[in-house]
């Protein structure tokens, strides 16, 4: 490791066990044993029975007096361990391990006792990792500071991961090892006291041994600095991250918006943002940290992938798989498909993918015509091991392959394992079945995609007046106009006097709204009617409003306020809204709009402020993207148009502070353009539950 400010954890000098046991069962004596190897000085710390002959002290001070120690690993009760990190900060350590758990996972006691720790941390200096951790490996240095049998046979390679768990930390390591990779750093965070992941990250950027990251989140507590860790590692070496919390099913926020801009979405969304390569689970993490250890793409927004299979049916998964990751695999051009037929059998298919029909001698032919295709920026190939028909490793020696290749090799026992371990010292990613092969190839693809994306600086914002609030839908809309957000005529009507007038004057017909700031579900309790025409349908949507105004429940005894508005042309509806993360800050969300956008949640999230052209590259992200591109007749989206709306509500709730949020839902996609149909805005302070209609 080089230097920084986590040298002294991840590659010290002088280590000190404190709490070292000779009983077997105790986890000071596991943790001796694990250190038991490690090259630099070695103190075990046992107060009540010191043996300095056998390299027992009874303190850090005095394992100090004879050699460095940088790192104390801590292995007593967690009532304990705040002073024995002070004692061993004393003594001069600059880091330290907590591995014991009873801290703020174990209640009120657990929670002072973390404190305890922090305070420490925070006074001395010393850099803390966990606690409740099962510690760390450093397979280069010679240190495996963990207690998990199996650890220290974990061996040194190029992958570092960090993990909020020191369990998956250690499942991690051991899945890398089982694929053929050893791990530069493997480092579980615990509950996270001092060191995080952003440190971490901080740290592995100036490691020249670590080519990939595999980063495992659970929760984020400062979340720009984890996205800015993220920025600067993924400038010089890939970052594949698992984001826990799929199914965050948290309290229902001010708005749809909140509703759909869950922890798991914001954190992906925010990490992808930085350049980080997503993953759904930890068998798809190893495939793809694994690849991009060996092999980085150029950056290219669209990078072209040959397939290349020796039996049909894998190849078919293969292909299904890419397709699903919005992989390009382009048809190959006439001169490489002339040059296919002249190795392959007639009836084989030869314009991508490429299927040999069987393995044979001519697979080296096979992928130095396909690498030769100028569509082709990577090949990702499949085969079975079948040694009587053909030498594999021999045909990747043979081939003059100008691009990367990928490859699955599918079988069982130690031939094939002895075949992958031989492409992975030739630097061939290789999975063993398809559908590690295509999130391997994803992989690669999506690292060349978010390092091709130019990130233009943010646009100076306008400057807008917001008002005290709180915002009715006509205040909320006034607001929209000032930032150039189209909306329909209506006007704001204080009795039926002044609604019957808005009737006869507005575009019709007219939609009629309940218009109350605290309201912000007005469908959900029967405060909109829509399609109004004359005087009598007109009254009775004003019945219809007063008494969802004046309900009961709602304590109102006066006649509500309501908000009389030209119907909207027919088209396709967004949510479109900003809200200040409590993790992230500002982050703008684009989305399938009306009422039924939280039960299809197909949403595109972005950190703010943000540049327009970055906000209008967001809606190709929905899974229903082409009803946004003339559906069936329907109206097209200006992406240009969309992203102004989408950047300018990211910068107004930059600028404002106390804004927490603002929404339009819908944002409806016309043949005019688009058209703000609904508005909320909501008051930091006082962001109420609810969502707009």
């Amino acid at each position: 490791m080089t230097g920084g400010v986590l040298e002294a954890l991840f590659a010290p000098r002088g280590i000190a066990v404190v709490g070292a046991s000779t009983d077997p069962a105790k986890l000071g004596a596991a943790l001796a044993r694990s250190v038991a190897g490690f090259p630099g000085h070695l103190g075990l710390v046992n107060a009540r029975r010191p043996d300095p002959s056998a390299g027992v002290y009874a303190s850090v001070a005095e394992a100090a007096e004879h050699g460095p120690v940088d790192l104390a690993l801590v292995c007593v009760p967690a009532a304990g361990c705040a002073d024995a990190v002070a004692e061993a900060a004393k003594a001069g350590a600059r880091a330290a391990v907590v591995y014991g758990g009873g801290f703020a996972e174990a209640g009120p006691d657990g929670e002072r006792y973390q404190r305890e720790l922090a305070d420490v941390a925070e006074r001395t200096g010393i850099r803390l990792l966990g606690p409740n951790t099962s510690g760390f490996l450093a397979p280069g240095q010679g240190l495996t500071a963990s207690f998990v049998p199996g650890a220290a046979d974990v061996p040194a390679g190029r992958i570092a991961v960090v993990a909020a768990s020191g369990g998956v930390n250690h499942a991690l390591a051991f899945l890398l090892s089982e694929a053929g990779h050893g791990v530069s750093l493997a480092v579980g965070l615990g509950n996270g006291v001092d060191v995080t992941a952003a440190d971490v990250l901080e740290h592995l950027a100036g490691d020249p041994h670590t080519t990939a990251v595999a980063l495992h989140i659970e929760s984020v507590a400062d979340g720009r600095r984890l996205t800015d860790a993220v920025a600067r590692l993924a400038a010089t070496r890939p970052v594949v991250a698992l984001v826990v919390g799929r199914h965050d099913v948290g309290a229902f926020a001010a708005s749809h918006t909140g509703a759909l801009a869950t922890s798991w979405r914001t954190t992906r969304a925010a990490l992808a943002q930085a350049g980080a390569v997503l993953v759904d689970d930890e068998r798809e993490l190893v495939d793809a940290v694994g690849a991009l250890s060996l092999v980085r793409l150029p950056a290219a927004a669209d990078p072209g992938v040959g397939v290349v299979t020796a039996q049909a049916g894998p190849g078919l998964l293969l292909l299904d798989d890419l397709r699903g990751r919005r992989a390009a695999v382009p048809e190959l051009t006439a001169d490489t498909r002339r040059a296919l037929a002249e190795v392959l059998p007639p009836l084989t298919y030869q314009a991508n993918p490429v299927d040999t029909g069987r393995p044979g001698p001519g697979f080296a032919t096979v992928l130095e015509a396909v690498a030769a295709d100028p569509a082709v920026d990577v090949i990702a190939g499949y085969a079975l091991h079948e040694p009587a028909a053909f030498d594999l490793v021999g045909a990747v020696d043979t081939a003059r392959h100008g691009v990367p290749l990928v490859l699955g090799v599918g079988g069982a026992g130690d031939d094939v394992r002895r075949v992958r371990r031989a492409l992975l010292e030739r630097g061939v990613p290789v999975a063993g079945d398809p559908r590690g092969l295509a999130a391997m190839t994803g992989a690669l693809l999506a690292d060349a995609r978010a390092r091709s994306r130019t990130t233009a600086a943010p646009a100076a914002p306008a400057r807008v007046d917001v008002g005290a609030g709180p915002w009715d839908e006509d205040q909320a809309k006034t607001l929209l106009g000032a930032l150039g957000v189209p909306t329909m005529p209506r006007r704001a009507c204080a009795d039926r006097a002044e609604a019957h007038r808005a009737l006869a004057e507005l575009p019709g017909p007219v939609a009629v709204k309940l218009l109350d700031a605290a309201v912000l579900h007005k469908t959900e309790i029967g405060g909109v009617r829509l399609g109004v025409r004359t005087p009598d349908e007109l009254d009775a949507a004003l019945d219809a409003i007063e008494a969802a105004g004046a309900s009961p429940t709602r304590r109102r005894p006066h006649v509500p306020r309501s908000l009389v508005e030209s119907m909207a042309p027919a088209g396709v509806d967004l949510v479109v809204g900003a809200r200040r993360d409590p993790v992230f800050g500002p982050v703008v969300l684009v989305g399938l709009g009306g009422t039924t956008a939280e039960a299809l949640a197909d949403v595109s999230i972005r950190l703010a402020p943000l540049s327009v052209s970055e906000a209008a590259a967001m809606p190709a992200e929905l899974a229903a993207r082409a009803l946004l591109d003339g559906w069936r007749g329907g109206p097209v989206l200006d992406p240009a148009a969309l992203g102004e709306v989408t950047a300018a509500l990211g910068d107004l709730l930059a600028a404002h502070p106390e804004l927490a949020e603002i929404e339009i839902n819908p944002l409806r996609i016309t043949a005019q353009g688009l058209v703000a149909l609904d508005a909320v805005c909501t008051a930091a302070e006082a962001a109420a539950p609810g969502g707009g209609d």
